[in-house]
């Protein structure tokens, strides 16, 4: 893999960090701004929205653009964001920044995963994924249970202040070591934006997007929500918070190595195989989350298969939609992330039903049960792929 592909998978890890570290914050920013835990929730899905929306908006608006200065000009945008979110002291202003964030957020990875699969070999596309989505597993993994440490020693606002100055590194490693040229001029020249668009009519590219969707809706609903899992049905202190989101990151980081070898050559077998068990595994975690040691394996294994199945998917986005070059990135950004806006609402409303703290990881079994029922029509695909697979 070049080394184009590691910086950016650093600039990944900064942004992974921030999308993520909410789920060791909300309880201490909502006792700060004077909020509920649920409508602090509402910031993961503020990011997720901008997401969704940036994803197409801000790809289309800078596919004319040089790569470097697109991505250097996110991160830039992305860092603005965090300062204005660590100073102020009102909620709404702290909501239109992780708007604001998001938006950059969602160009920088729909610009880098188009550039990722333009440094590889075209039956290689799964593998430079997983190491772009590596900058955010590794962010599971020490960014955010350290943004949770630091959040509890010095205050949720030290850790925005920490994600704003880990963009400095990655502008740096962008602009000295990102040079990726399609086109005489080093811009994503490539089909009329109308042509790429049409893309999204094929009812194969959208069946996946909404599987990827579903999936990732599972994942960020019960991981915006663990912290309370883990104080109040597991009855462990806060400090095992951090240990609960580093299993999450080590198991995130094990599912989409696993996967990037695999998505490329045997989808079908990644598929048909994690889907039924992540919907066990969800539906083993609520029910058993009151025992501190399943709640720690069970944490770790739900990682590595939700980022396993789910990088595969997406990986699939980039496959179904290789006819429209600049804009497949943000087609599989927007899958992940309507998944990610979705599923803290889901997970937030059975907070206040019977299930309490556990309605989150219920919400999640129901999301995946849900995937698996849309999947019907690509059954007869995936049995194939898996025949094939398990022949090869």
């Amino acid at each position: 893999m070049p080394l184009s592909l590691y910086l950016l998978a650093v600039a990944v890890f900064a942004m992974g960090t921030s999308e993520f570290m909410l789920a060791g914050l909300l309880p201490d920013i909502a006792v700060d701004l004077g909020v509920t835990v649920g409508a602090a929730g509402l910031l993961t899905s503020a990011f997720a929205i901008g997401m969704v929306v940036g994803a197409p908006l801000m790809a289309g608006f800078a596919r004319n653009w040089p790569r470097r200065s697109s991505l250097l000009g996110f991160v830039l945008v992305f860092l603005a964001a965090h300062v204005v979110g660590a100073a102020t002291s009102s909620f709404p202003v702290l909501f239109a920044t992780r708007v604001v964030a998001a938006l950059a957020n969602a160009g920088f990875l729909a610009v880098a995963l188009t550039t990722a699969t333009a440094l590889v070999a075209p039956d290689r596309k799964g593998r430079a994924l997983a190491v772009l989505l590596s900058g955010t597993t590794i962010a599971t993994i020490a960014g955010v249970p350290g943004g949770a440490v630091l959040g509890t020693l010095l205050g949720w606002r030290a850790t925005f202040w920490a994600v704003a100055v880990l963009c400095l590194p990655a502008a740096v490693g962008i602009f000295s070591g990102v040079s990726v040229r399609t086109g005489r001029d080093g811009k994503g020249e490539g089909p009329a934006l109308r042509s790429e668009l049409a893309w999204l009519a094929r009812p194969r590219l959208i069946l996946v997007m909404l599987l990827g969707a579903l999936v990732n809706a599972a994942t960020f609903g019960s991981f915006t929500f663990l912290a309370p899992i883990v104080t109040d049905i597991a009855g462990l202190g806060q400090w095992w918070i951090s240990v609960v989101l580093v299993l999450f990151g080590v198991g995130s980081l094990v599912g989409v190595t696993v996967a990037g070898r695999l998505s490329d050559q045997r989808p079908g077998l990644v598929i048909s195989v994690g889907g039924p068990l992540l919907l066990v595994g969800w539906l083993a975690l609520a029910m058993l989350a009151e025992s501190p040691a399943a709640l720690l394996v069970l944490v770790f294994v739900q990682g590595a298969l939700s980022f396993a199945l789910g990088s595969t998917l997406i990986a699939r986005v980039l496959y179904e939609s290789a006819g429209a070059p600049t804009m497949a990135g943000s087609y599989a950004t927007a899958a992940l992330n309507v998944g990610a806006a979705v599923g803290p609402l889901v997970a937030a409303a059975t907070l206040s039903t019977a299930a309490g703290a556990r309605g989150p990881l219920w919400a999640s079994g129901l999301l995946v049960a849900t995937a698996l029922v849309v999947a019907a029509p690509l059954r007869t695909v995936v049995v194939a792929a898996v025949r094939t697979d398990l022949r090869s």
